[in-house]
């Protein structure tokens, strides 16, 4: 999941070098953090959130495509 968020990030944003995604596994979810350069910001995040939304509905099936729960936060 985290090459997925990565590749579509990067894709999104102006400075795809700046992209950076770290997972962190808990007990029973999965947390992926998002970090992009600060002018980058409105572009992931798109009008009223629906670009943003988009991302957390990938993470969220893809984790149920392997029987997991994850969840997406995009990171100042």
């Amino acid at each position: 999941m985290k090459e997925l968020v990565s590749y579509i990030a990067k894709g999104l944003v102006d400075n795809p070098d700046q992209v950076t995604v770290n997972e962190v596994e808990g007990e029973h979810i999965t947390v992926i953090e998002l970090k992009v350069a600060k002018n980058d910001m409105g572009k992931l995040i798109g009008r009223q959130g629906k670009t943003a939304r988009a991302l957390r509905t990938l993470v969220i099936a893809a984790a149920v495509k392997q029987k997991k729960k994850a969840v997406l936060e995009i990171l100042d």
